[in-house]
């Protein structure tokens, strides 16, 4: 699936024409000011008319949409599950908490897995990474992101670019928390120190390849939605579309599990007569 995240400041209208163009069958949709993305009525239409299944909501948890449903985290995560269910999707994406978010902390602790299993929907916590400062030093914004914490976490979604500006190995990440991974992120990460987000197929530190042919190889039971910062393709259509489809041809290619292994047949013992 493709995420509509890169078109937050437009209308979700653009996105999905562009998505479907590209030969994408659903999408991962991100809550903004925009009403369809809020409205389940308006969604649905608006998925029906382009042929689109609208598999993750992506609750508003960006500073751009920070007063998109109240400012209240778990009161968002409600409304999310909420337009989840009317649209037919199993997972709602949110945050980390920030660290003063103390009561958020706890429901996350307290009541998320419950919370899941009683709606049917999946609330996913997805990684963050600190904010990289003069010097190499990193301020940290979100609470529970070591990995040592993010065992207490129900339910992960693994953001590959995310990863990589926190210096984790997404293909250990992926080992470890295998059994919490409902949802990934995917896209490539330049190595610079800063979230870019940038064309699967392009060069970069991630090991996307190997990464998808874990995944393929074990038939990860959980969505993948490509997430990018299409900021340099807006306003060129043509180019908009390539990107997308390179996007999806690699990501098919390389999701295919390996053949298994064929092994001879021992030959029956011979006997003599």
């Amino acid at each position: 699936m493709f995420s509509t995240a890169p078109w937050f400041r437009l209308p979700l209208r653009e996105a999905f024409r562009h998505i479907a163009d590209a030969g994408f069958e659903a999408v991962e949709v991100m809550v903004t000011q925009d009403p369809n993305t809020q409205e389940p009525h308006l969604l649905n239409a608006l998925a029906e008319e382009f042929g689109l299944s609208v598999e993750a909501i992506h609750a508003p948890f960006l500073l751009v949409t920070r007063s998109v449903w109240g400012s209240d985290p778990v009161g968002k995560i409600y409304r999310a599950v909420h337009l989840a269910e009317e649209v037919g999707a199993n997972l709602v994406v949110v945050h980390p908490p920030y660290l003063w978010q103390m009561r958020y902390r706890r429901w996350i602790d307290d009541s998320l897995a419950e919370f899941s299993a009683r709606t049917g929907v999946t609330v996913a916590v997805e990684n963050m990474f600190p904010v990289k400062l003069p010097g190499d030093r990193g301020l940290t914004f979100h609470s529970g992101q070591d990995l040592e914490e993010l065992e207490a976490v129900p339910f992960l979604v693994l953001d590959t670019s995310h990863a990589a500006v926190a210096g984790h190995d997404i293909r250990e990440f992926y080992q470890r928390f295998r059994d919490k991974l409902q949802h990934v992120h995917l896209s490539q990460n330049a190595g610079k120190g800063w979230d870019s987000h940038l064309p699967v197929y392009q060069d970069g530190v991630l090991p996307l390849p190997g990464f998808l042919e874990d995944l393929g190889g074990d038939g990860f039971a959980g969505s993948i939605s490509i997430e990018l910062d299409l900021r340099p393709y807006l306003r060129d259509e043509d180019a908009l579309h390539e990107v997308l489809v390179r996007n999806r041809d690699f990501c098919e290619s390389s999701l295919i599990a390996p053949a298994p292994r064929r092994t001879r047949k021992p030959r029956a013992a011979r006997t003599k007569s």
